[in-house]
C-alpha cells in the first residue's frame, strides 16, 4: 500500500484539541481537508504527522507550540483608542475585529482587554501558545 510522503495531494479527516481536550475544529461534519503538501498551507507539526500514513490509518499526533502556531509574541498586543472604533461598537474580551493593514490586506485580532480609554487588541493567532492534539485519518492520496 503506497504511504504518502512530500508534495502528495492528500485528503485527510481530522479533529484538532487542546491539551485540556476542548477540541477546537474537526472536518468530521463536512469534506475532508485537501492539501498538497510542501506548500506551507499546513502547520509544519501536522505535516509531518500525515507524512507515511496509508489509505485508512487513524492516528493521533501530539504537536508543540514551536511546530504549531508558535509562542505568543507580545509585540503583537496593540493599544487602540476607543475614539478610533466605530460608535456603535462595544468591545468586550475576546470579540474578533479586522483591519486593513498598510498592505492592504485584512488583519484579523482579537480584544485582549477593555481600558477606560482605549483597549488592546491581540494579533497573535488564536492558538499561539498551545500546544495541540489532532486524531488524523487519512481519507485518499491522490
Amino acid at each position: 500500500m503506497s504511504q504518502v510522503k512530500e508534495n502528495d495531494t492528500v485528503k485527510v479527516h481530522y479533529t484538532g484539541k487542546l491539551s485540556n481536550g476542548q477540541v477546537f475544529d474537526s472536518s468530521l461534519e463536512r469534506e475532508p481537508l485537501e492539501v498538497t503538501l510542501g506548500q506551507g498551507a499546513l502547520i509544519p507539526g501536522f505535516e509531518k504527522g500525515i507524512l507515511a500514513m496509508e489509505v485508512n490509518e487513524k492516528k493521533t499526533i501530539n504537536i508543540p507550540v514551536a511546530e504549531a502556531y508558535g509562542e505568543v509574541q507580545k509585540e503583537l498586543f496593540y493599544d487602540v483608542k476607543k475614539e478610533q472604533l466605530p460608535p456603535e461598537m462595544t468591545p468586550e474580551v475576546g470579540m474578533g475585529l479586522a483591519s486593513k493593514g498598510e498592505d492592504g490586506r485584512e488583519v484579523q485580532f482579537r480584544v485582549a482587554e477593555v481600558k477606560e480609554d482605549y483597549i488592546v487588541v491581540d494579533a497573535n493567532h488564536p492558538l499561539a501558545g498551545h500546544d495541540l492534539t489532532f486524531e488524523l485519518e487519512l481519507v485518499e492520496i491522490k
